[in-house]
């Protein structure tokens, strides 16, 4: 085969298609028909369009590539392949490339990069982890976001060094799911002109035609939710997708979508066109019959013309290293213009955080009438940001309650006229809030996100995927309980500490006080693999004497021994959030009854898990069996705590409407109950 018997555009385009066959049938296991249709537009924005450099994967300023329909993961492994997308190692190259032919050979195996959906920090060249649908697109437009906000805040003399673009590919799944509905229209709103999501509009899904259930005019839903929509009719169409992507660059005031229709399984002859070829493998013979169709050698596997390799070095490999070595030479005249700014530049781009951060966390004075620590955690936030000025977030429209808004005259107000603000509002769209969060993050920008607890089951998909993709993204969480009170059972979270304490690689804390709110932010921005949950209370609750009572530093450990006794305990009371009170007031009680009491405090359970044997024998010797556990929650997750002989005080059902001192009363969490705990 030569490029004179086969255009080398075509060439390019069938090896994307060929080894996305491959690596399907030989893992037997895939989705191969979406790569065969989408080849055409991958191809023609890698070497085209999108600002890349293969040699330079982790480049700040590139334009973002997400897949999120990854369940077509086959197409970006063959791109990243075909394009010699380095690996990275600390964000810098390492000459060795980030997906091999060996790698796409073993897709969908173990320890293979090459996974069955793209998984961030697997291979460089994956921007962000696209299993679930709906989640690519959203975390898009918190990348979108990122690049406007980088270029407002830190863009000086004219010159635009962070005004990169966003390109989304994704599927009739994608444009389904309800977290891509919240985040287009966050994004219509903001009028992201940066992003582009191009719509796979092949009119299949697994079960079979789109028609089975979705019959919605796409084009004009996405034009209400203001965004510029581009048609094109055939995917192969180089010329059209080309125009399309020439009108995305020309629109300056909103998104846009390009909507492409294509045929799934392009080129298999029984198969295309039908859901046959969207979950499953092709087959041997149709795949030999596919081969045949695109004039490609139909007994060979994993087969790359070296001409195709010399051909992506052209248009994307040479293309992208000028792109680089241009805006490198701005950057270096940006660092010397702008020293103080390039080297927050430097320090936010690294994942670290400034010299300092956490000097100034705020140290509260006891106090018996204290404050609901959604409070407190509003004045140590606004300390952070003070310290961090790559710190932002906002509310699911709750700043007010969550206490989330930066303060500081020069934070603004993040909106299509201006994109330098640290406050953003997501509206009444918790998913998709935590979507952009992720992709804010991804960014380099440190983000938090805000809603009441409840609401966790909203958002808790794009939770899990902080978790699984080592975001550090902060969760900041009030109305902890029915401590909130008379809104009742539908806003009382009661399984939610047990449901986000199940999710992997997230810390889950709730403090007792106001000084374990500073701790807990300390804990929160000092993590840079795992996000983080805080989890705080609409009522007041005493701030602790520490004179008296343990060194708040013990929260640092997950739990501490905040009240102790002399000699070994007969019992022990342990409590998290405003419950710790209740242990303290029952604390009181058993001692005035001549019975020696310890009082922990469980401020995170997954960080007291990772200390030593001795540390957790400390805090709770085998030998006390007689164990208390106090918490306005469910018992699941408290058995490892509470062992056989332990008690536990807490809800088993719903909660109910009514001034929160009463619902205690009524549901039995008090420290009266405590007490008769103990005594049992």
């Amino acid at each position: 085969m030569t490029t004179t018997e086969v255009d080398i555009q075509q060439l390019a385009i069938n090896t994307i298609r060929t080894l996305s066959m491959d690596a399907v049938q030989q893992a037997n296991s895939g989705h191969p028909g979406t790569p065969m249709a989408l080849a055409p537009i991958t191809y023609a924005l890698w070497a085209k369009h999108m600002k890349y450099d293969p040699a330079n994967p982790s480049w700040v300023a590139r334009d973002r590539f997400v897949l999120s329909c990854g369940h077509a993961s086959m197409l970006l492994y063959s791109m990243l392949h075909l394009s010699e997308v380095q690996a990275t190692e600390d964000r810098q190259p390492t000459g060795r490339p980030s997906i091999t032919l060996k790698d796409i050979r073993n897709f969908r195996q173990l320890h293979s990069p090459c996974a069955g959906h793209p998984e961030f920090g697997e291979a460089a060249g994956i921007e962000t982890t696209t299993g679930p649908l709906g989640q690519g697109v959203s975390n898009s437009v918190g990348m979108a976001i990122a690049s406007k906000w980088i270029g407002a805040r830190y863009d000086r003399d004219g010159h635009n060094l962070f005004d990169y673009n966003v390109w989304a590919l994704c599927s009739d799944g994608d444009i389904m799911e309800g977290v891509a509905c919240e985040a287009a229209s966050l994004a219509g709103h903001l009028g992201l002109d940066n992003l582009c999501w191009i719509y796979d509009d092949n009119k299949i899904t697994i079960e079979g035609d789109t028609d089975l259930a979705f019959s919605e005019d796409v084009q004009k839903r996405f034009e209400g939710l203001g965004w510029h929509v581009v048609c094109v009719e055939d995917a192969n169409d180089l010329g059209a997708l080309d125009s399309a992507f020439e009108a995305f660059a020309s629109c300056n005031d909103r998104p846009t979508l390009v909507i492409v229709r294509s045929v799934i399984g392009y080129g298999a002859p029984n198969k295309a066109g039908s859901h046959d070829a969207h979950g499953a493998p092709l087959g041997d013979e149709e795949i030999a019959l596919t081969k045949q169709n695109y004039g490609w050698p139909d007994d060979q596997k994993f087969y790359v013309p070296e001409e195709v390799m010399e051909h992506f070095r052209e248009v994307s490999g040479k293309r992208g290293a000028e792109d680089y070595a241009s805006w490198e030479e701005k950057h270096q005249k940006y660092q010397a213009d702008h020293p103080e700014l390039a080297t927050q530049l430097s320090t936010m781009f690294s994942g670290r955080l400034p010299e300092g951060w956490d000097s100034d966390i705020p140290e509260f004075e006891a106090s018996e009438k204290g404050d609901a620590t959604r409070n407190t955690s509003g004045k140590v936030l606004n300390a952070m940001a003070a310290a961090i000025p790559w710190l932002v977030g906002g509310s699911a429209d709750l700043a007010g309650s969550n206490k989330t808004n930066i303060n500081d005259a020069d934070a603004g107000h993040f909106s299509r006229n201006e994109y330098s603000g640290r406050n953003f509002h997501f509206g009444i769209r918790e998913h998709a809030m935590a979507a952009a969060a992720n992709g804010m993050n991804l960014s380099g920008l440190r983000t938090y996100c805000a809603t009441f607890f409840v609401f966790t089951d909203y958002l808790r998909p794009s939770m899990r995927l902080s978790g699984l993709m080592h975001q550090p993204v902060i969760y900041i969480m009030t109305h902890d309980s029915i401590g909130l009170g008379e809104d009742g059972p539908t806003h009382q979270p009661v399984e939610h500490l047990a449901a986000v304490r199940a999710i992997p690689n997230l810390l889950v804390i709730r403090p007792g006080d106001a000084n374990e709110v500073s701790a807990a932010y300390r804990v929160a921005l000092s993590q840079s693999n795992r996000p983080s949950v805080l989890v705080l209370t609409r009522q007041a609750v005493p701030t602790l004497d520490r004179s008296k009572y343990g060194s708040v530093d013990g929260a640092m450990k997950g739990a501490y021994i905040v009240q102790d006794c002399d000699g070994t305990p007969d019992v022990i009371l342990m409590g998290s959030g405003s419950e710790l009170t209740l242990c303290m007031e029952a604390a009181e009680t058993l001692t005035s009854q001549g019975r020696k009491v310890r009082v922990v405090s469980m401020f995170c359970m997954e960080l007291f898990d990772e200390q030593d044997e001795a540390y957790r024998n400390q805090v709770l010797p085998a030998e006390v069996t007689k164990r208390v556990g106090v918490e306005a929650g469910l018992e699941t997750g408290w058995w490892k705590y509470l062992g056989a002989s332990g008690s536990f005080i807490g809800m088993t059902g719903f909660g109910a409407s009514a001034p929160y001192k009463t619902l205690y009363e009524h549901f039995g969490i008090t420290a009266d109950a405590v007490v008769a705990a103990a005594n049992s």
